[in-house]
C-alpha cells in the first residue's frame, strides 16, 4: 500500500475538534511535496525544503518514501562550483496514471495520462449529439485498451470527467430530436460511470476542467490570476484566483458564454452567439464542406476554407467586448484564450483579439494582456484526468498558496 493510501483511522474522518495526529502530517506533507514537483518540475531537496517551508530533515526522510513507492525518482547529479553536488526529485511518469472522459457535443475523447501531466494514450468518438448510453458504452469499451500492458491496478488512480451540465438544454441546438436527450434529466452521471467501468469517478463541469488544467499545467505555473476562455461547440470558461480555479457558490462562475457583448434589435446577444465552434459548423455548412473535421481532427484544419477567415474575425470582435468587461469586474493582467482547434488558429485568434482590443476604448480598465493557452484542444480531458491524480495524490492549490478561507 502507498504511503498515501489512507488508513482505517483516517477513513472515519478528522475529530471534531479538527486536530491532526502525525499519520495526517505526514499525509499533507507528502501531497505537499508532489504537488509542487509537478507544478515546478524536478528540483532538489533543498530547493522543495525551500518551497514548501519543510525541513531539510523532513524532506530527506518524505523523498526516500515516495522513491520506496515508485513515485518519485532521482535524477543525474548537478553538480556546483563548491560542495556536494545536488539530485533533483521529479515526478516519476510510471508511478500514477488516471483517465480521463471528456464529453462534448459532437465528440467525445479518452485518454490515459501519467503522472508528470504527459497523455500517453488516446480514443476519440464522434456523435450527431451526446446520448448517455452513447457515452457509457465509449467508456466501458475503450478504457481497457488505453491501458499499458503490466500494469498494476493500483497505480490507477481513478476516472475523471469532464462534461457541460445540463445536456438536455441544448437538445435543439445540437440538431437533436425532440425529447431524445431527456434522458440526461435526473441522471447521476458520476454513478453511472463508475458502475460502468468500476473505477473510482470524479466528475466536473468540462470549462472548469479545462481553466484547473492550464492552471496546474500552463500559465498557472507562472501567474496566479488569470481570466480564462475556452472555444469549443459553444464557448465556456473559468476564473484563475490566487492559483486555485474559483467556481462561485453554485459553481458557476467563470462560465463567459453568456457575457452580454451587444444587442440585436431587443435582445441582448451573448458571447456564446458569436465566439463558438457551432457558428463556424454553421458556416461550414451554408458554404458546403462537411463540418465534422472540426471534431474528428481538431488539430488539423488544413480542409477547411475560407469561412474560418470570417470565424476568426467575428470570434475576435466579440471576445474583446467580454474580455473588456471581465477585467472591469476583476482587475486580470492576464486574460488566456484556448480552445478545441489546432494551435496555429489559436494563435490567429489571439492576434485579432489583440488588435481589436486596441481600438476600444478602455478609460478605467487596468490594461490586461491576452495570451494563448499552454495546454490546448486537450485541455478538457487533461483537466478531467487531473481530478483523480488530485484527489490521490495532491493537495488543494489554495492550501499549497495559503490562500484558503480560514
Amino acid at each position: 500500500m502507498s504511503s498515501l493510501e489512507k488508513t482505517e483511522d483516517e477513513k472515519v474522518g478528522p475529530p471534531l475538534a479538527g486536530g491532526a495526529n502525525q499519520v495526517r502530517v505526514r499525509h499533507h506533507n507528502e501531497r505537499l511535496l508532489l504537488t509542487v514537483l509537478r507544478r515546478q518540475g524536478a528540483l532538489s531537496k533543498a530547493e522543495i525544503a525551500r518551497r514548501t517551508g519543510l525541513s531539510a530533515q523532513t524532506v530527506t526522510v518524505i523523498t526516500r518514501a515516495l522513491e520506496k513507492d515508485g513515485l518519485i525518482s532521482r535524477g543525474d547529479p548537478v553538480r556546483g562550483r563548491v560542495g556536494q553536488p545536488s539530485i533533483p526529485m521529479s515526478l516519476a511518469p510510471e508511478g500514477a496514471y488516471s483517465i480521463g472522459l471528456k464529453v462534448g457535443r459532437r465528440s467525445a475523447e479518452l485518454a490515459l495520462m501519467d503522472f508528470t501531466g504527459r497523455i500517453r494514450m488516446q480514443e476519440r468518438q464522434t456523435y450527431p449529439y451526446p446520448l448517455p448510453e452513447t457515452i457509457l458504452a465509449f467508456a466501458r469499451d475503450r478504457i481497457g485498451a488505453l491501458l499499458p500492458e503490466g500494469v498494476e491496478r493500483d497505480r490507477l488512480a481513478g476516472l475523471g470527467v469532464a462534461t457541460p451540465f445540463e445536456l438536455w438544454n441544448w437538445a435543439d441546438r445540437v440538431g437533436a430530436p425532440p425529447g431524445d436527450m431527456d434522458a440526461w434529466r435526473g441522471l447521476d452521471m458520476r454513478a453511472a460511470l463508475a458502475d460502468a467501468t468500476g473505477l473510482p469517478t470524479f466528475l466536473e463541469n468540462d470549462c472548469t476542467a479545462a481553466c484547473s488544467a492550464e492552471v496546474m499545467l500552463g500559465h498557472g505555473r507562472n501567474t496566479g490570476n488569470f481570466a480564462y476562455f475556452f472555444i469549443g461547440f459553444f464557448i465556456g470558461g473559468g476564473l484563475a484566483l490566487d492559483h486555485n480555479v474559483f467556481t462561485g457558490i453554485r459553481q458557476s462562475a467563470g462560465g463567459m458564454g453568456p457575457i452580454a457583448v451587444g444587442r440585436e434589435g431587443s435582445r441582448i446577444v451573448q458571447l456564446l452567439d458569436h465566439a463558438s465552434l457551432a457558428q463556424l459548423e454553421d458556416a461550414l455548412q451554408t458554404e458546403g464542406t462537411d463540418p465534422s473535421v472540426l471534431w474528428t481532427s481538431p488539430e488539423d484544419w488544413s480542409a477547411v476554407g475560407p469561412a474560418v477567415e470570417r470565424w476568426i474575425a467575428e470570434t475576435a470582435d466579440h471576445l474583446a467586448v467580454a474580455m473588456i468587461s471581465v477585467c472591469c469586474v476583476i482587475d486580470f493582467e492576464t486574460v488566456v484564450l484556448d480552445g478545441a482547434f489546432p494551435d496555429a488558429i489559436g494563435g490567429r485568434i489571439v492576434e485579432a483579439t489583440q488588435e481589436r482590443l486596441s481600438h476600444h476604448d478602455i478609460a478605467g480598465v487596468r490594461p490586461f494582456r491576452v495570451v494563448q493557452g499552454q495546454v490546448g484542444s486537450a485541455a478538457r480531458v487533461v483537466g478531467a484526468a487531473s481530478l483523480p491524480l488530485q484527489a490521490r495524490y495532491l493537495v488543494d492549490p489554495s492550501v499549497l498558496f495559503g490562500t484558503g478561507a480560514g
